[in-house]
């Protein structure tokens, strides 16, 4: 799975294999935790992370929503900025 972005001790993960299913995700993982993240709505699809790093990573997602979403789309890995 590779990694699409590293900030803040986040690190933002995108399955590119076929049995990957809708909608749109990403996966962040901060220390322990990790969540599933719709790249649509910032959604927390499974797991979970703390309040403060789901904030960053919802920011970052919204972001970069285009690009994602391109990349979910044609399964084209592309390393995106982090966030500032």
């Amino acid at each position: 799975m590779p990694v699409v972005c590293r900030f803040y001790g986040i690190v933002i993960r995108m399955y590119f294999q076929q049995a990957e299913h809708n909608p749109p995700h990403i996966h962040a993982l901060y220390g322990e935790d990790v969540a599933a993240i719709a790249i649509g709505d910032g959604t927390v699809l499974d797991g979970g992370l703390p309040p403060k790093a789901l904030s960053m990573v919802r920011e970052w997602t919204a972001l970069h929503k285009t690009e994602l979403l391109r990349m979910w789309e044609t399964q084209e890995f592309k390393a995106l900025s982090p966030l500032e």
